[in-house]
Protein backbone atom coordinates (compact mmCIF):
# COMPACT_ATOMS: atom_id res chain seq x y z
CA UNK A 1 0.00 0.00 0.00
CA UNK A 2 1.51 3.39 -1.43
CA UNK A 3 0.89 5.71 1.74
CA UNK A 4 1.01 9.69 1.68
CA UNK A 5 1.95 10.73 4.97
CA UNK A 6 3.92 8.39 7.06
CA UNK A 7 4.79 9.14 11.06
CA UNK A 8 7.03 7.19 12.52
CA UNK A 9 6.89 7.14 16.86
CA UNK A 10 9.45 5.37 18.71
CA UNK A 11 7.19 4.67 21.16
CA UNK A 12 3.03 4.11 20.97
CA UNK A 13 1.67 6.68 21.96
CA UNK A 14 4.14 9.78 20.62
CA UNK A 15 2.12 10.48 17.18
CA UNK A 16 -1.12 10.39 19.19
CA UNK A 17 0.35 13.00 21.39
CA UNK A 18 2.30 15.14 18.86
CA UNK A 19 0.94 14.62 15.36
CA UNK A 20 -1.95 12.83 15.32
CA UNK A 21 -4.23 16.29 14.30
CA UNK A 22 -2.33 16.52 11.13
CA UNK A 23 -2.83 12.87 9.85
CA UNK A 24 -6.35 13.86 10.44
CA UNK A 25 -6.56 16.60 8.76
CA UNK A 26 -4.67 15.09 5.62
CA UNK A 27 -7.18 11.78 5.82
CA UNK A 28 -10.16 14.76 5.48
CA UNK A 29 -8.40 15.74 2.41
CA UNK A 30 -8.36 12.09 0.65
CA UNK A 31 -4.73 11.31 1.75
CA UNK A 32 -3.76 8.06 2.84
CA UNK A 33 -2.15 8.24 5.95
CA UNK A 34 0.11 5.60 8.33
CA UNK A 35 2.47 5.16 11.18
CA UNK A 36 5.03 3.06 11.97
CA UNK A 37 5.69 2.51 15.99
CA UNK A 38 9.94 1.41 16.45
CA UNK A 39 9.39 -0.10 19.72
CA UNK A 40 6.64 -1.95 21.96
CA UNK A 41 7.11 0.45 24.78
CA UNK A 42 8.10 -2.21 26.85
CA UNK A 43 10.07 -0.24 29.54
CA UNK A 44 6.98 2.09 30.31
CA UNK A 45 6.21 1.91 33.72
CA UNK A 46 2.26 1.50 33.44
CA UNK A 47 0.54 -1.03 31.43
CA UNK A 48 2.37 -3.70 29.49
CA UNK A 49 2.84 -4.66 25.74
CA UNK A 50 -0.34 -6.18 24.99
CA UNK A 51 -2.30 -3.13 26.48
CA UNK A 52 -0.30 -0.93 24.00
CA UNK A 53 -0.60 -2.73 21.32
CA UNK A 54 -4.40 -2.63 22.10
CA UNK A 55 -4.44 0.91 22.82
CA UNK A 56 -2.81 1.29 19.05
CA UNK A 57 -5.12 -0.56 17.96
CA UNK A 58 -8.17 1.97 19.09
CA UNK A 59 -6.10 5.00 18.91
CA UNK A 60 -5.59 3.78 14.76
CA UNK A 61 -9.33 3.44 14.50
CA UNK A 62 -10.14 6.86 16.25
CA UNK A 63 -7.71 8.66 13.92
CA UNK A 64 -8.39 6.49 10.94
CA UNK A 65 -5.25 5.47 9.34
CA UNK A 66 -4.47 3.57 6.83
CA UNK A 67 -2.11 1.27 8.16
CA UNK A 68 0.03 0.45 11.39
CA UNK A 69 2.56 -1.66 12.10
CA UNK A 70 5.65 -2.08 14.85
CA UNK A 71 9.15 -2.93 14.46
CA UNK A 72 9.85 -4.33 17.25
CA UNK A 73 13.01 -2.37 17.96
CA UNK A 74 14.27 -2.85 21.57
CA UNK A 75 12.97 0.05 23.44
CA UNK A 76 15.57 2.26 25.08
CA UNK A 77 18.43 0.35 23.36
CA UNK A 78 18.16 0.89 20.00
CA UNK A 79 21.16 2.59 18.05
CA UNK A 80 21.06 4.61 14.66
CA UNK A 81 23.08 1.83 13.39
CA UNK A 82 22.78 -0.17 9.83
CA UNK A 83 20.63 -3.35 11.38
CA UNK A 84 18.35 -0.48 12.79
CA UNK A 85 18.18 1.38 9.99
CA UNK A 86 17.51 -1.13 7.71
CA UNK A 87 14.50 -1.69 9.40
CA UNK A 88 13.47 1.51 8.61
CA UNK A 89 14.52 1.62 5.26
CA UNK A 90 12.32 -1.96 4.62
CA UNK A 91 9.46 -0.08 6.22
CA UNK A 92 10.12 3.70 4.05
CA UNK A 93 10.19 1.58 0.61
CA UNK A 94 7.01 -0.77 1.58
CA UNK A 95 4.90 1.95 2.35
CA UNK A 96 6.21 4.94 -0.38
CA UNK A 97 5.54 7.96 1.77
CA UNK A 98 5.33 11.65 -0.05
CA UNK A 99 6.05 12.67 3.52
CA UNK A 100 8.23 10.98 6.84
CA UNK A 101 6.79 12.43 9.96
CA UNK A 102 8.88 11.78 13.31
CA UNK A 103 10.37 12.39 16.78
CA UNK A 104 11.59 15.57 17.60
CA UNK A 105 15.38 16.31 17.00
CA UNK A 106 15.94 16.54 20.58
CA UNK A 107 13.89 16.10 23.97
CA UNK A 108 13.34 14.59 27.33
CA UNK A 109 13.44 10.67 26.74
CA UNK A 110 16.60 9.99 24.82
CA UNK A 111 15.22 7.85 22.61
CA UNK A 112 13.33 10.55 20.51
CA UNK A 113 16.09 12.37 19.47
CA UNK A 114 17.83 8.82 18.43
CA UNK A 115 14.63 8.21 16.70
CA UNK A 116 14.48 11.17 14.80
CA UNK A 117 18.43 10.80 13.68
CA UNK A 118 17.94 6.97 12.36
CA UNK A 119 14.52 7.78 10.48
CA UNK A 120 16.02 11.06 8.82
CA UNK A 121 19.32 9.01 8.07
CA UNK A 122 17.48 5.87 7.03
CA UNK A 123 15.00 7.81 4.64
CA UNK A 124 17.73 9.53 2.22
CA UNK A 125 19.18 5.68 2.56
CA UNK A 126 15.89 4.39 1.10
CA UNK A 127 16.36 6.22 -1.77
CA UNK A 128 19.72 4.69 -2.44
CA UNK A 129 18.96 1.70 -5.10
CA UNK A 130 22.61 -0.03 -4.09
CA UNK A 131 21.25 -0.86 -0.47
CA UNK A 132 19.50 -4.14 -1.14
CA UNK A 133 16.16 -4.91 0.85
CA UNK A 134 13.76 -7.19 0.36
CA UNK A 135 9.66 -7.58 1.38
CA UNK A 136 8.37 -10.95 1.41
CA UNK A 137 10.54 -12.18 -0.43
CA UNK A 138 10.33 -10.10 -3.34
CA UNK A 139 12.96 -6.93 -4.11
CA UNK A 140 12.22 -3.56 -3.01
CA UNK A 141 12.47 -0.60 -5.05
CA UNK A 142 15.03 2.31 -3.70
CA UNK A 143 12.11 5.42 -2.34
CA UNK A 144 13.34 8.81 -1.01
CA UNK A 145 10.67 10.63 0.69
CA UNK A 146 10.08 14.43 -0.65
CA UNK A 147 10.03 15.40 3.07
CA UNK A 148 11.15 14.62 6.57
CA UNK A 149 9.56 16.94 9.25
CA UNK A 150 10.19 16.35 12.76
CA UNK A 151 7.29 17.12 15.10
CA UNK A 152 7.64 18.54 18.83
CA UNK A 153 6.68 16.78 21.51
CA UNK A 154 7.67 17.47 25.34
CA UNK A 155 10.21 20.32 25.18
CA UNK A 156 9.44 22.93 23.64
CA UNK A 157 11.16 23.71 20.20
CA UNK A 158 10.69 26.73 18.17
CA UNK A 159 8.44 25.42 15.16
CA UNK A 160 9.22 25.89 11.46
CA UNK A 161 5.32 26.03 10.55
CA UNK A 162 2.22 24.86 12.08
CA UNK A 163 -0.29 22.94 10.96
CA UNK A 164 -3.96 23.93 11.98
CA UNK A 165 -6.16 21.13 13.66
CA UNK A 166 -9.25 23.02 15.16
CA UNK A 167 -11.50 20.34 13.17
CA UNK A 168 -9.98 17.32 14.45
CA UNK A 169 -9.00 18.35 17.86
CA UNK A 170 -11.44 16.82 19.72
CA UNK A 171 -10.72 13.62 17.74
CA UNK A 172 -6.69 14.07 19.15
CA UNK A 173 -7.60 13.89 22.66
CA UNK A 174 -9.66 10.74 22.13
CA UNK A 175 -6.72 9.28 20.58
CA UNK A 176 -4.85 9.91 22.94
CA UNK A 177 -7.35 9.05 25.97
CA UNK A 178 -7.24 5.44 24.00
CA UNK A 179 -3.81 4.72 26.42
CA UNK A 180 -6.04 4.29 29.00
CA UNK A 181 -3.02 2.36 30.97
CA UNK A 182 -0.76 5.52 29.99
CA UNK A 183 -2.32 8.58 30.89
CA UNK A 184 -4.61 10.02 33.57
CA UNK A 185 -7.36 7.50 34.23
CA UNK A 186 -9.08 7.44 37.92
CA UNK A 187 -10.17 4.25 36.63
CA UNK A 188 -7.10 2.23 36.24
CA UNK A 189 -4.64 1.76 38.93
CA UNK A 190 -1.24 1.71 38.48
CA UNK A 191 2.16 4.02 39.96
CA UNK A 192 2.19 7.48 39.18
CA UNK A 193 4.09 8.82 36.25
CA UNK A 194 5.23 12.12 34.53
CA UNK A 195 2.59 11.61 31.99
CA UNK A 196 0.06 9.99 34.00
CA UNK A 197 -0.94 13.30 36.05
CA UNK A 198 -4.01 14.91 34.69
CA UNK A 199 -1.63 18.14 34.28
CA UNK A 200 0.37 16.84 31.47
CA UNK A 201 -2.92 16.27 29.49
CA UNK A 202 -3.96 19.85 29.68
CA UNK A 203 0.04 20.72 28.87
CA UNK A 204 -0.81 18.88 25.82
CA UNK A 205 -4.04 21.29 25.11
CA UNK A 206 -1.91 24.33 26.26
CA UNK A 207 0.87 24.08 23.39
CA UNK A 208 -1.73 23.38 20.62
CA UNK A 209 -3.70 26.37 21.97
CA UNK A 210 -0.58 28.27 21.62
CA UNK A 211 0.63 27.07 18.79
CA UNK A 212 -2.86 27.87 17.28
CA UNK A 213 -2.67 30.96 18.72
CA UNK A 214 0.50 31.39 16.24
CA UNK A 215 -1.17 31.96 13.34
CA UNK A 216 -5.19 32.98 14.51
CA UNK A 217 -6.60 29.37 15.08
CA UNK A 218 -7.73 27.52 17.84
CA UNK A 219 -5.65 24.50 17.59
CA UNK A 220 -2.29 23.76 15.44
CA UNK A 221 0.70 21.18 15.84
CA UNK A 222 4.23 22.48 15.25
CA UNK A 223 7.16 20.63 12.77
CA UNK A 224 10.36 21.35 11.95
CA UNK A 225 12.09 20.95 8.44
CA UNK A 226 15.90 20.18 7.90
CA UNK A 227 15.20 21.09 4.14
CA UNK A 228 13.74 24.16 3.37
CA UNK A 229 9.49 24.41 2.77
CA UNK A 230 8.30 25.75 -0.80
CA UNK A 231 5.32 26.70 -1.84
CA UNK A 232 3.79 25.97 -5.23
CA UNK A 233 1.83 29.72 -4.57
CA UNK A 234 0.75 32.67 -2.26
CA UNK A 235 -2.74 31.25 -2.44
CA UNK A 236 -1.07 28.25 0.37
CA UNK A 237 -1.18 31.15 2.58
CA UNK A 238 -4.26 32.99 2.97
CA UNK A 239 -6.10 31.55 5.70
CA UNK A 240 -10.07 32.75 6.36
CA UNK A 241 -11.13 34.53 9.37
CA UNK A 242 -7.74 36.01 9.89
Amino acid sequence: MKLDVLAFGVHPDDVELSCSGTLMVEKSRGKKTGIVDLTEGELGTRGNVETRYQEAAEAALIMGVDARENLRLPDGFFRNDEAHQRKVIEAIRKYKPEVVLCNAPKDRHPDHGRSASLVNDAAFLAGLARIETTYNGEQQEAWRPKYVLHYIQDRYLEPDFVVDISDVFEKKIEAIKAYKTQFHNPDVEGPQTYISTPEFLDSIVYRYKMFGKMIGVQYAEGFISDKMIGLKSLDALIKENT
